[in-house]
């Protein structure tokens, strides 16, 4: 788990995002502000995480609050927050970052570590989903920018969105090593009681486990290495084609095989 001394100077041009209005959702006009109100709401005590897809549901008691994934995403990678067991809890930087955003005197957390943009992803079945994502956080933001010869998105924006989706699966299932470890073993590893090596994870993270192994499967041994090593752990093609002595070049062409797939697995 990382963390975050959180002191830089935002840049000018931090658009507000606005994600479609929902009934009870959190109308977070832009990035700071819905930090704010995440930060703010957890901050006196934990709060149970439920839900999937594009915003997921904080519970205390009576007490309710919508949020981005991709927001709550970023603050547990940035050390902010911690989420384990479906409990999510703040950490010690949570509290003077707050104060400065209130403040008016800190945006530098979402000018340093997040560019939030909207985009939609399909379900399979015509049903579309508004999905914010941090283009700074993932290493797809970096590829999406690569074009071929033709001046076109080496990656196509299904291949994208796909990767942001197994990528916001993998932190919300608590996939991340902590020192080093592979994923594999974690995925298939279990532990005593019905529900084997899943008995100590919520619902929502349990489910968010099984997609990601469903889509290891789609992907098979041969391309689930590459596509987790980018979305998931965020190495570069340079760095996967040292560490799989691949040939130059090679790991560009063997992500887009796999994020194709993969967005055809999600029915994108």
């Amino acid at each position: 788990m990382q963390r975050i001394d959180g002191s830089a100077a935002a840049p000018a041009g931090l658009q507000p995002v606005r994600p479609a209005p929902r009934k009870g959702a959190s109308r977070a006009g832009d990035p700071a502000r819905g930090l704010v109100r995440l930060l703010s709401f957890v901050l006196p005590g934990p709060v149970l995480v439920e839900g999937e897809g594009a915003e997921v549901l904080l519970r205390r008691d009576a007490e309710r609050r919508r949020v981005e994934r991709a927001l709550l995403t970023l603050c547990i990678r940035r050390g902010l927050l911690m989420l384990e067991k479906g409990r999510l809890t703040a950490l010690p930087p949570a509290r003077p970052l707050l104060r400065r955003l209130i403040s008016g005197g800190e945006t530098a957390f979402l000018a340093q570590h997040a560019r939030l943009e909207n985009t939609r992803l399909g379900d399979g079945e015509g049903q579309e989903t508004a999905v914010l994502v941090n283009r700074h956080e993932s290493a797809l933001g970096a590829l999406a920018l690569l074009k071929d010869k033709a001046g076109e998105p080496w990656f196509d924006a299904q291949a994208i969105a796909a990767g942001e989706r197994l990528s916001a699966d993998f932190t919300f299932a608590g996939l991340q090593p902590r020192v080093t470890a592979s994923w594999e073993p974690r995925l298939s590893g279990r532990a005593g009681g019905a529900r084997g090596g899943q008995a100590e994870l919520s619902d929502h993270q349990a489910d968010a486990r099984a997609r990601v192994a469903r889509a290891a499967d789609a992907l098979g041994p041969e391309l689930s290495g590459v596509a987790f090593d980018v979305c998931c752990f965020g190495k570069g093609l340079e760095q996967v084609e040292r560490e799989r002595l691949w040939p130059a070049r090679s790991a560009k062409l063997m992500l887009r095989t796999a994020l194709s797939l993969l967005a055809r697995h999600y029915g994108l």
